[in-house]
């Protein structure tokens, strides 16, 4: 009996290490194929494929686990920058778009996009290192030039040179002044009246705000709105982004070039006017976009776009 059980102990011993030595050359293997996807992995179906490499698409997944799967190169006018498993290409940046004043600084490629400068005597002050609209450089007179017109700022031209009777300046700047004064004082008056209605109000608000989720104001993450303009693009639609566009002042000659320059393709036409909406507003792109929206009715299309930025964020944390 008592062989019997030394038997099994040294049976159960055996097992249990021929089991640790199987773990560990499979961990060792898999460690192995791990390293043939230079450009990282992704995952499908419960397998882990290798990514495409930057200026290809992919075309079909992977059949086995860490292997490639068919990745094909970037049509003309399309590219693809980083290392990816989506199945299309992104379009490149036009520099022909009409009243854009754009010309070609670099070609497009399947692994990058094309760039585009102003034309001679225009600038672009946009805040973004990609500009879609330059305006022209201003023209200055027999006053002559102060500060020249340069890739990103207007050309300044010197003071000009008053003429006319002192006198009658002398009058016109003390009318002026009185005008001013009266205004300042009816607008003083204005202000304080103004301040005690919205104090007003706010009490109000605060009481109704507190009980209805509707009406509180929506948390936007400070998050770039380009990479995520395709996905924002089809949640807004085109008819709401015109509305967006000419609430914040954008030029009908800007946007009636977007729908001419992307004919029967709204989406297009949406994310092409979104991006100057987003050169024109800056940093505060993302919850100038929000704050349109909600103002004009959209509420729910604002939840939307709040959403695809909550996720960009939680994406962009260090693991």
């Amino acid at each position: 009996m008592m062989a019997d059980s030394k038997k099994f102990r040294a049976s159960f011993i055996t097992f249990v290490l021929h089991s640790y030595l199987v773990l560990v050359a499979l961990s060792q293997t898999e460690a192995t194929n791990r390293g043939q996807c230079q450009d990282g992995t992704y995952k499908h179906e419960g397998r882990e494929c290798c990514l495409c490499a930057a200026g290809l698409h992919l075309e079909q997944h992977c059949s086995t686990n860490l292997t490639q799967g068919k990745c094909k190169a970037c049509p003309s006018e399309m590219y693809k920058s980083h290392p990816t498993s989506e199945v299309h290409c992104e379009p490149c940046t036009s520099c022909s778009q009409q009243n854009a004043n754009l010309m070609e600084a670099e070609p497009c490629t399947p692994g990058k996009d094309r760039k585009c400068r102003c034309k001679e005597d225009h600038y672009c002050d946009s805040v973004v290192e990609t500009c879609t609209l330059c305006q022209p450089c201003t023209k200055c007179g027999a006053e002559g030039i102060k500060a020249d017109c340069t890739a990103t700022s207007n050309r300044v031209c010197n003071d000009k040179i008053q003429e006319g009777n002192h006198n009658a300046g002398t009058i016109a700047a003390i009318t002026v002044t009185i005008v001013i004064i009266v205004l300042a004082a009816i607008a003083a008056l204005i202000w304080k009246k103004k301040e005690a209605w919205k104090r007003k109000q706010t009490a109000q608000q605060s009481n109704g705000n507190a009980a209805d989720p509707e009406r509180q104001p929506l948390r936007v993450p400070d998050v770039d709105l380009q990479p995520h303009m395709s996905d924002i693009a089809e949640v807004i639609g085109w008819k709401v982004m015109q509305d967006v566009a000419m609430r914040s002042s954008i030029p009908d000659t800007t946007i009636e070039s977007c729908q001419l320059d992307q004919p029967n393709n709204s989406q297009e036409q949406t994310r092409q006017l979104l991006k100057i909406f987003a050169e024109i507003q800056g940093r505060g792109a993302s919850e100038k976009l929000v704050e349109i929206l909600e103002n004009s009715g959209r509420r729910r299309t604002a939840e939307k776009v709040v959403d695809i930025l909550h996720v960009a964020a939680r994406s962009n944390l260090p693991a």
